[in-house]
């Protein structure tokens, strides 16, 4: 007997002695028709918490505390979310991180608004990697929600520059999901080729529901008659993936200017035919050509070999190098002093090998960063060295727009604590 109390005692100890992990509850559609998406997404985020982890985790005064990122499983449904939100907040989790769709991130923005108000013990901070609909960071900012990606309106003016600036296109189509993100895609690239080209004529308009249409076929067959030379879309997941498939199919011969064409199974399923006309827009791609973008997506490769798994956005790997920054900065878990240390905040890539740069606005919680207009190519073409997801086919830079020149007014009146 005495030698179990003693095992029992060593083993308490041995526990008491492991520091408590910074947990993360990632809230996300991980099965459904987006769970492709939702584990992307994952593997990002965990290979940011692994680096961290790897040079000693999180410094507080008490000593130094590895992240732990907890998977919340959504079904792709706000009400889901609402549900692990809930679970998340009844587990003490102060860090709660979400992006794949703008309706359940501001569900999630209300929820946690409330929460905090409720339990000033127990507030939790909303980090936010790609649900871009603008009102997020305008009407209804939160102090306790932090964007990560450029909003629906940044993204579209670079890839508007583009667009407007091919005199080729005459003709463009409007499509995308019918909900508050892809409807404002529509809406605001109508009111942005109105003002740039007044002559380009808009020559259809498309909502369609979100994550349930599985034959695309009429709609590539509507954009196709209309004669459309471009088409601009918000789409992403499977809703992209099948209406670019579709548009191939159809024989579409039209330009896509698309926020996500550059994965999840879009080069592959649009293959050839989208050489030269599948442009898309983000913070970063792999063929930016400096040397430590190199290293920094050959890494990731290494650590996620199989072709499927290819999905790395560097404002994911920021976010979660800026989370610790503030916890340092903050000496604490606490949300409001972790917010404080977000709030103006600058990223200067060196955490990531010198790829990526930024600044977390502290007006309204929005960063600024860099964005690039890519467009789809062979992989070995010139400036094309890497491809996406194995399909042969990769995006060579077409605009590059400097983070100063991708800020825009915001509109956020924000209520401190």
């Amino acid at each position: 007997m005495l030698a179990l109390a003693a095992l029992l005692l060593l083993t308490a100890t041995l526990v008491a002695a492991q520091p408590r992990p910074v947990k993360l509850a990632l809230i996300e559609g991980l099965s459904g028709s987006f769970g492709n998406a939702g584990e992307a997404v994952h593997r990002n985020i965990v290979w940011a918490v692994e680096r961290i982890n790897a040079r000693g985790g999180v410094r507080l005064p008490d000593g130094p505390r590895p992240l732990e990122v907890i998977r919340f499983d959504s079904k792709g449904t706000t009400d889901e979310a609402l549900s692990m939100f809930k679970s998340a907040m009844d587990q003490d989790i102060g860090f709660v991180l979400q992006g794949n769709s703008s309706a359940t991130a501001a569900a999630l923005i209300d929820a946690l608004n409330k929460h905090n108000q409720r339990e000033p013990q127990r507030r939790a901070l909303f980090l936010n990697y790609s649900a871009v609909e603008p009102s997020l960071t305008n009407e209804r900012c939160s102090f306790w929600h932090f964007r990560f990606d450029a909003h629906a309106d940044m993204r579209l003016a670079a890839l508007m520059d583009v667009l407007t600036a091919d005199l080729a296109v005459q003709k463009v189509y409007l499509i995308g999901q019918d909900y508050s993100f892809g409807q404002h895609v529509v809406r605001k690239a109508r009111e942005l080729l109105a003002q740039r080209r007044p002559g380009l004529q808009v020559v259809g308009e498309e909502l369609h529901p979100i994550g349930r249409i599985k034959d695309f076929l009429p709609y590539a067959a509507k954009i196709k008659a209309s004669g459309a030379q471009a088409v601009v879309t918000g789409n992403w997941g499977n809703d992209l993936t099948l209406l670019v498939k579709a548009a191939r199919e159809a024989g579409l011969d039209a330009k896509f200017y698309t926020f996500y064409g550059n994965a999840l199974g879009v080069p592959a399923a649009i293959g050839a035919a989208g050489v030269g006309r599948v442009l898309a827009v983000a913070e970063w791609h792999p063929n930016t050509g400096a040397p430590a973008s190199d290293a920094f997506y050959t890494s990731f490769r290494q650590r996620f070999p199989r072709s499927e798994d290819d999905y790395l956005h560097a404002r994911m790997q920021a976010m979660v190098e800026m989370l610790a920054q503030a916890i340092e900065a903050a000496g604490s878990t606490e949300a409001a002093a972790v917010a404080r240390a977000l709030e103006g905040a600058r990223f200067d890539g060196r955490a990531l090998g010198g790829v990526h740069e930024g600044r977390m606005r502290a007006a309204d919680h929005q960063f600024i960063q860099p964005l690039y207009v890519s467009e789809m190519q062979r992989v070995g073409s010139e400036g094309t060295r890497f491809d996406n997801e194995g399909s042969g086919f990769g995006f060579r830079t077409v605009r590059h727009v400097p983070a100063a020149q991708t800020e825009l007014p915001h509109a956020c009146a924000m209520d401190r604590p």
